[in-house]
C-alpha cells in the first residue's frame, strides 16, 4: 500500500474525517486489521483564514506547497488537499512535488459520471461558487452543467462555512437553509448537489434531500485509497 499524504487543518473539523474514511474504506477492502498508511501536515486554519480574506492567494500557495514538500520528504507517494476551497491554489502543490496529487474536482466528476448525471448544483464558500478553478474541471473534463445559488443564497452559504461550520458549529437553522437552496436548485433541474466545502456533509446528509449529494472529502479520501493499492508504477495525471 502507497502512503498517503494528507494536508489538513482546512478545517480540522473535517480533516478527522479523511482520517476515518481512509481507515473505514481499508477495512472493508484489505479486511481484519488494516488500516490506511498516511501521513498528515496540518495547518494552522487561522493564517489560511486570514490570508483568504486578504485575497492573499499566493501566500496561502507558498503555505501549501511547503506542506506538500514536507509530506513528500517525510515518504508519501500521493498527495491529497483535504479542501475544496484551497485548491485554488493546487497548482503551487502540482508544480513543486514529484509525487501524484489528486484533485478533489476531479475524482467529484468521476463519481457523478458514473451515475450518468450531467446536471448538478455546487454549494461551497463562495470562492468555490464564484471561481473557475473548480467548475472549470467538472465542464471540460467531464461535460457537466453546473447550477449555482443565487447571489444572497451564496452568501448565506458562504457565511455559514466561514461563522459555523469550520468553528464545530452545526445548527439545525443552518440545516434547514441548506436544505431549501438544494430544493430551489432542484427545481431548476439539478439532477444532484456537490458539497463542495467539506465540512457541509457533517450538516446535512443524503436523507435530508431527494437528489444525490456528493460528499466531496469521502469520494477523494475513497479515491486515494484505492490508487494507493495500485502496486505497478504509474504516472498519474490527475
Amino acid at each position: 500500500m502507497k502512503t498517503i499524504g494528507l494536508i489538513g487543518g482546512m478545517s480540522w473539523e473535517s480533516s478527522k474525517l479523511y482520517y476515518e474514511f481512509l481507515n473505514i474504506k481499508a477495512k472493508e477492502i484489505l479486511g481484519g486489521s488494516h488500516s490506511a498508511t498516511c501521513i498528515m501536515v496540518s495547518v494552522d486554519f487561522a493564517d489560511i483564514e486570514r490570508l483568504t480574506f486578504k485575497g492573499d492567494w499566493d501566500g496561502i500557495g507558498k503555505l501549501m506547497k511547503q506542506a506538500a514538500q514536507q509530506l513528500e520528504r517525510a515518504g508519501a507517494d500521493i498527495i491529497l488537499l483535504c479542501t475544496n476551497t484551497i485548491h485554488l491554489v493546487s497548482h503551487y502543490i502540482s508544480e513543486n512535488v514529484n509525487i501524484p496529487f489528486l484533485h478533489i474536482a476531479t475524482t467529484t466528476g468521476q463519481s457523478i459520471q458514473k451515475l450518468g448525471l450531467k446536471k448538478i448544483a455546487l454549494l461551497g464558500t463562495k470562492f468555490t461558487m464564484e471561481k473557475d478553478f473548480y467548475t472549470k474541471t467538472l465542464v471540460n473534463d467531464f461535460g457537466l452543467e453546473i447550477l449555482t445559488p443565487d447571489l444572497n443564497q451564496r452568501q448565506v452559504i458562504h457565511d455559514i462555512i466561514y461563522d459555523e461550520l469550520v468553528k464545530g458549529q452545526f445548527t439545525n437553522a443552518s440545516k434547514q437553509r441548506i436544505i431549501e437552496i438544494i430544493k430551489e436548485l432542484q427545481s431548476q433541474g439539478a439532477q444532484g448537489a456537490i458539497l463542495g466545502c467539506t465540512e457541509l456533509p457533517i450538516l446535512i446528509s443524503k436523507s435530508d434531500v431527494d437528489i444525490p449529494l456528493f460528499d466531496t472529502g469521502k469520494i477523494h479520501a475513497h479515491a486515494a485509497l484505492e490508487m494507493s493499492m495500485i502496486t505497478e508504477t504509474i504516472h498519474f495525471n490527475l
